[in-house]
C-alpha cells in the first residue's frame, strides 16, 4: 500500500510548518459535531484547520431543530479562495445537505487535483435525533459522483444501509455491504476506496475496514459509560485524517482514531442536558501526544 499524498503538487503550502486540513462541513451551534468539532480535532493533532460551511443548524445537545442550506455558489467561492491562498494536506467531507453542494464539491475535488488518499467522507445522512440532513438527491449524486473522489468513507450501519440501498445491515452483513459500496465507487471509476465502517450501534462497538485490495479487519472497541456520544463519528473521520496525514498505513490509521476516540468519550464532562459532546481536546490538557 503506498503512502497517501497531500495535495497538488504544483502549489504546495509553503507558508506554514504545520500540516493545514479543510473540513467541508456544516456547522453546529453546541460544537459537538461539525465544522467546530472537526478544527479541534485537528488543533489535537497539531495540525491547523479551516473550514468550509455548507449548512447552519439550530440544534443543541437535545437534538436538530432546523437545517438551512448554504448556498452552493457560497461553497464554491469559499473553497477556491481559501485554495488560492493555501494546499491543505487534507480534506474531511462531512454534512453536504444538497445535491447542490455535493456537485459543488465534486467541481472542486476535480478542479484542485485533491489526491483521493487524503479525502476523507463522513456521510452525515442524519442525525442522532433521526432528522434528515442531505436530500435525496444529495444521496444520489454522493453515489454517482462524489465516490469517486474520495479515499476513505466511514458510515454507520444506517448510513451503509442508505448508500446501499439496503433497509437495515447487521453485523453479519457489513462485509458484504461494504464491498457492495466499494463496488459503486469502482463503478464510478474509482477502485481506491477504503470503507471503515463505524459499530458504536452493535452490541460490541468494533468498526470494520475494507481496503481496496479486499483486506478485512475488525477493529475492537469498547463500551465507554457515558452520555457524551454526539458527534462521534464526526471526530472519528476527523482524526482518521489527521492519521493519514501523519502517514500511517490504513489499519494503523483507521485503529489510533478509534482509540482516540475512546479516549475522548472517556475524558468528557457533563454540556448540556442531552446527548453531549466528547472531550476534544483532552490531549493538550494532559500533555499528551
Amino acid at each position: 500500500m503506498t503512502k497517501a499524498t497531500s495535495l497538488d503538487a504544483s502549489k504546495e503550502n509553503t507558508t506554514s510548518s504545520r500540516p493545514i486540513a479543510w473540513t467541508i462541513a456544516g456547522f453546529d451551534p453546541s460544537s459537538g459535531a461539525g465544522v467546530t468539532a472537526d478544527l479541534k480535532v485537528f488543533a489535537a493533532h497539531n495540525i491547523y484547520g479551516m473550514a468550509c460551511i455548507t449548512a447552519l443548524t439550530v440544534q443543541s445537545t437535545l437534538g436538530v431543530r432546523r437545517v438551512e442550506p448554504v448556498v452552493p455558489a457560497t461553497i464554491a467561492e469559499t473553497l477556491a479562495c481559501l485554495r488560492e491562498d493555501v494546499s491543505p494536506s487534507g480534506v474531511k467531507l462531512g454534512m453536504l445537505a444538497t445535491e447542490g453542494a455535493v456537485a459543488t464539491v465534486i467541481g472542486f475535488l476535480s478542479r484542485a487535483a485533491v489526491a483521493r488518499g487524503c479525502v476523507v467522507l463522513d456521510p452525515v445522512l442524519r442525525s442522532s435525533s433521526g432528522r434528515e440532513l442531505v436530500t435525496a438527491e444529495g444521496v444520489s449524486r454522493l453515489r454517482s459522483g462524489l465516490l469517486a473522489r474520495v479515499g476513505w468513507i466511514t458510515p454507520n450501519l444506517d448510513e451503509l444501509a442508505i448508500l446501499i440501498g439496503s433497509t437495515s445491515v447487521a453485523r453479519d452483513g457489513i462485509p458484504v455491504a461494504a464491498a457492495a459500496l466499494q463496488r459503486m465507487a469502482a463503478d464510478a471509476g474509482n477502485p481506491e476506496l477504503h470503507v471503515l465502517v463505524t459499530g458504536g450501534h452493535l452490541d460490541r462497538p468494533d468498526d470494520f475496514l475494507r481496503t481496496p485490495s479486499g483486506e478485512e479487519h475488525w477493529i475492537g472497541g469498547e463500551w465507554v459509560e457515558t452520555n457524551a456520544t454526539h458527534g462521534t463519528g464526526c471526530a472519528l473521520s476527523s482524526a482518521l485524517l489527521c492519521r493519514l496525514i501523519a502517514g500511517k498505513p490504513p489499519l494503523e490509521a483507521a485503529s489510533e482514531a478509534k482509540a482516540y476516540v475512546t479516549a475522548a468519550l472517556k475524558a468528557a464532562h457533563p454540556v448540556g442536558r442531552g446527548k453531549g459532546p466528547m472531550d476534544h481536546l483532552f490531549r493538550m490538557a494532559v500533555g499528551g501526544e
